[in-house]
C-alpha cells in the first residue's frame, strides 16, 4: 500500500484582508466622499499582516486617509485604525465604525453646511 502523508499545516501568517461587511461599509462612505465631490481614488493593499484601505484627493498625491486592519493589535489597542496624510494615527480602536467616524462627521457637515 501507499504511504499516508499528512496534510500540510496552514502556514502562520497568512494573508489578511476585509470581510464582505467591512469593504461594503468602506466602499459606502468611499462612494459618499467621492458623491461629495472629496476623493477621487482609492487603493487596496492586502499584506500578510495587514489590509489597508487608502483614499486620494487626486491620482496622482498621497492617501488623505488609509484605513488599516490589523488583527494582530486586536487585544490591545484594536485592530482598526485610521490614518492620516502625514503618518499620524486619528482613530484606533475594535470597531469600524467608530474608526470611520471622524470622516462621517465631516461628510454631514459638508452635506449639511
Amino acid at each position: 500500500m501507499g504511504t499516508v502523508l499528512p496534510f500540510p499545516a496552514k502556514a502562520t501568517g497568512g494573508q489578511i484582508g476585509f470581510s464582505r461587511f467591512e469593504l461594503n461599509r468602506i466602499v459606502d462612505l468611499y462612494g459618499r466622499m467621492v458623491a461629495a465631490g472629496l476623493w477621487k481614488d482609492y487603493a487596496i493593499a492586502l499584506e500578510p499582516g495587514a489590509a489597508a484601505f487608502w483614499a486620494f484627493r487626486r491620482t496622482a498625491e498621497s492617501p488623505e486617509y488609509r484605513i488599516e486592519k490589523r488583527p494582530s493589535l486586536n487585544g490591545r489597542q484594536g485592530m482598526w485604525a485610521l490614518i492620516g496624510e502625514a503618518g499620524q494615527v486619528l482613530r484606533r480602536g475594535p470597531e469600524l465604525g467608530s474608526v470611520l467616524a471622524p470622516i462621517e462627521r465631516r461628510l454631514m457637515k459638508l452635506v449639511a453646511g
